[in-house]
């Protein structure tokens, strides 16, 4: 008797799936359908990008063989293709190899092409800094020092990635200017920042000397 029941109990569950499937199959297999196109879209796009950087990384190793062989014009149009064309990543550092390229050829047109970058608030601080501080090592041995200032100054903040060479190449403009004073705090902002690395402490010592040398310490 209990075999009776249990038939009959398989027998309507069968017939409640049999219900079910044939009021939700059409979204079960639609479901189905965009979780498969779903997977080989997402794979295709991996597919897609990885391509993209493999020419973008050939075409960026490239111009820096142009840039090793002197060919610095040439290096400048090559990086500044890549950085057209390129994904994010290979396209910001082909802006800055660009830009170093033409700091071989004129100094002018570089620090315009690195003041773009740190102007460009795409990039984040780090980046915008580098750009700042690039423009300003090209312009230290000729911007006067109120220049210089009003371009790194910002960059000496204690929280910036790259306040030791900002203050080092400040001290340095402020000395070559006969600033004593303004050359001494960015002296006393290296040597009191514990985190200033070794190579600058030495070159501020050297400095410091050159100072207490002309009576300006």
């Amino acid at each position: 008797m209990s075999d009776i029941f249990s038939e009959v109990d398989d027998e309507v569950r069968r017939e409640r799936l049999q219900q079910l499937w044939d009021k939700y199959s059409l979204y079960i297999i639609a479901v189905a359908v965009l979780i498969v196109a779903g997977i080989g879209g997402w794979r295709g796009y991996e597919y897609w990008v990885a391509q993209k950087a493999a020419v973008a990384g050939a075409a960026f190793e490239s111009a820096i063989t142009l840039s090793e062989q002197g060919k610095h014009a040439e290096a400048q149009a090559a990086f500044a293709k890549v950085a057209t064309e390129a994904p994010q990543g290979y396209a910001v550092l082909a802006r800055f190899r660009a830009a170093a390229e033409l700091a071989q050829v004129k100094t002018e047109d570089a620090v315009k092409a690195y003041d773009a970058l740190a102007a460009d608030n795409s990039l984040g601080s780090n980046w915008q800094d580098l750009a700042a501080l690039r423009a300003g090592l090209l312009l230290v041995d000729s911007a006067p020092f109120a220049d210089l200032r009003t371009r790194l100054e910002p960059l000496t903040e204690p929280t910036r990635v790259y306040r030791h060479s900002a203050r080092e190449l400040l001290a340095l403009s402020a000395w070559r200017a006969g600033d004593a004073a303004a050359a001494r705090r960015y002296v006393n902002q290296i040597a009191s920042d514990a985190e200033t690395p070794p190579g600058a402490r030495t070159r501020i010592e050297a400095l410091s000397a050159l100072l207490a040398a002309d009576g300006k310490s």
